[in-house]
This record gives structure tokens, sequence and C-alpha cells, in this order.
């Protein structure tokens, strides 16, 4: 996982790789909210071109991030997500959520 902030918009940028399981989703949660919580920014983007699997632990950490960004304002992006991604994601509803963008480079 990499992570970016962008201070002229304001983004912190999280590049997430491999399989997002139960295992990975605890480490990742930790990581990402202290990025949050350092940078405050506006725009929480999640980069999923490099995810190869996900389960429910994944749709549990966007809607962690999510309960962090609201109160500040903020919002999430979820982009590059491959066909498979957008669906688990479409069918638990996390398009109320966040963002949702298909596709490399979305």
């Amino acid at each position: 996982m990499k992570l970016h902030y962008d201070t002229s918009s304001q983004e912190l940028l999280v590049r997430l790789d491999g399989e997002l399981d139960h295992h990975r989703s605890a480490m990742l949660r930790t990581e990402i909210d202290a990025a949050l919580y350092a940078h405050m920014p506006r725009i929480l983007v999640l980069d999923f071109q490099a995810v190869t699997f996900m389960d429910s632990s994944g749709i549990g950490l966007i809607m962690g991030r999510y309960k962090i960004l609201q109160p500040m304002g903020g919002e999430i992006r979820i982009q590059n997500a491959s066909a498979y991604i957008s669906r688990v994601l479409k069918l638990a509803g996390m398009e109320r959520l966040a963002q949702i963008c298909e596709g490399v480079n979305a």
C-alpha cells in the first residue's frame, strides 16, 4: 500500500494492492486512519487498480473511513475498480457512501 497526500487538492491517495481480506484490512485501517487524522483531507481516494481480491472486510474498511470523514465534511472516491470489485461494492450499496469509478485510470 502506498499513501500520498496532495496539499493543493487536499486529497489523500491510498494505492491498495493484493488481497483485501480480514487480516490485511485490519492493518490498512490503522495506517489509513493515522494518515486521515494527520492530514485531515477533504477527499480520500482509494485506488483499487492492484487489488486482486476483496471480501466483506473491504466493505468494512470503506464504511469505517466514511464514518471518520463524514463529520469532517470529507468524502471518499474509489478509482480503478475492476468490474468484479465494482460489482461487489455496488451490491453492498457503497455508491451511497463513495463515488465509484470503474476501470483503470477512471
